[in-house]
């Protein structure tokens, strides 16, 4: 049965659920993010722009209105909620989107709070305890997470996020139909544990013929979860797919933020074991993203300091 494996790092919560010990979906959620979605606060209209849409702010955060209330004017106040969070793209972010609401000010869930309400079974780890999320391929999970490159049974693939899509390529060796059918299978699940959303676009093997253009459609539509619309694959052997887009995918966070592979060591610092030697090398650009805060929070849940070089 599947379950939810959860941790409370240092500086960011992680979650994993894993079924037949391999993890079908992923979590990251650094602490100090902002704007959750499901948040309901106050805001201040900053500008408004064409459409009817507006410039928030919120608690010195920017966000998007999506369509500003008759009788709201600029610098006028209202209660709004968090539609979509904000997403990171190179050179610039897309602020947060935003409903007016009537509801009453409340933060969003939090990570913990959103796998609880799937209603399936949640374990919470401890450092101390055999590494259940290393077991079932978190290291992994990470790995193509930052690099992109995905392997399959029968290939490869090569996930690149973009402003305008994430693309999947697909790579290996022949009979063609075969291999568009196992990256298929592939590439739906890869959505699935990274979180992808939002336009996804693969690009397939060209196919001869519309019948293995059509099993190759049909297993994308056997293997990925609703909801999401789709485009037959066309002729040179392109699919894309849209899905609802929340948050940013793993991919998307893990690439845009220059403190996670410092959290990433904090986690394996965490479960150093009594008697192993406390002094470490990191690397010098994850040793300057450790602040003293971790440092601290490091120290007093493994009971003793840890001394942190620059590889």
């Amino acid at each position: 049965m599947a379950e939810w494996l959860h941790e409370a790092g240092i500086g960011e919560s992680r979650a994993a659920l894993v079924e037949n010990d391999r993890i079908i979906e992923a979590l990251i959620e650094p602490d100090d993010r902002a704007l959750r979605l499901g948040t309901v606060a106050r805001a201040r209209l900053v500008e408004l722009l064409p459409g009817r849409a507006g410039k928030l702010n919120i608690d010195g955060v920017d966000a998007h209105l999506i369509h500003v209330p008759p009788g709201v004017t600029q610098g006028g106040a209202l209660t709004v909620e968090i539609v979509r969070e904000a997403l990171p793209e190179p050179g610039r972010a897309k602020p947060a989107r935003a409903v007016a609401t009537d509801a009453s000010p409340a933060p969003g869930p939090d990570l913990r709070a959103r796998i609880a309400a799937t209603g399936l079974p949640v374990r919470t780890l401890r450092p101390h305890e055999p590494d259940a999320l290393e077991a079932a391929g978190w290291s992994e999970l990470l790995e193509e997470a930052a690099t992109g490159e995905i392997v399959f049974p029968r290939g490869a693939l090569r996930m690149t996020p973009t402003p305008a899509m994430t693309l999947f390529d697909v790579d290996g060796a022949a009979p063609l139909d075969t291999l568009a059918l196992a990256a298929a299978r592939a590439v739906a699940e890869a959505i699935r544990r990274h979180g992808v959303g939002g336009s996804v676009g693969i690009d397939f093997p060209t196919l001869a013929g519309k019948g293995p253009r059509q099993a190759v459609a049909d297993a994308i539509d056997a293997h990925l979860a609703p909801p999401f619309e789709r485009t037959a694959m066309n002729g040179f052997g392109f699919l894309q797919i849209v899905r609802t887009r929340p948050r940013a995918s793993l991919p998307e966070l893990l690439r845009a933020d220059p403190a996670a592979p410092a959290r990433a060591a904090l986690r394996q610092l965490e479960r150093t074991p009594p008697g192993a030697p406390r002094r470490h090398r990191l690397p010098a650009a994850t040793l300057a993203r450790i602040t003293p805060e971790w440092r601290a929070e490091l120290a007093r849940r493994t009971g003793f300091p840890h001394d942190l070089d620059p590889a």
